[in-house]
């Protein structure tokens, strides 16, 4: 997964495994989850997205099962 970071008060950065349907967030907390089933549409959609929070609260959240991967001190970079 490739880290895209995004101008967003909610959203650091993004990351998308589309072989997997992974969306990786990493929220400004630091916080970092793991969207599952996510389709391509929905990530370029985000990115495209004029508020990413907005998208992210419309679209994503409570749509897809996701886990925490990462918090505070790891982020996307810690991610292996």
């Amino acid at each position: 997964m490739n880290e895209v970071r995004v101008e967003s008060t909610t959203l650091r950065a993004l990351a998308y495994d589309g072989g997997r349907g992974i969306l990786q967030l990493e929220f400004c907390t630091r916080a970092v989850y793991h969207y599952y089933g996510v389709p391509a549409a929905v990530y370029e959609a985000l990115l495209g997205a004029p508020s990413k929070g907005s998208y992210f609260n419309r679209v994503i959240r409570g749509r897809y099962p996701y886990a925490l991967c990462a918090s505070t001190q790891t982020g996307l970079a810690g991610e292996g």
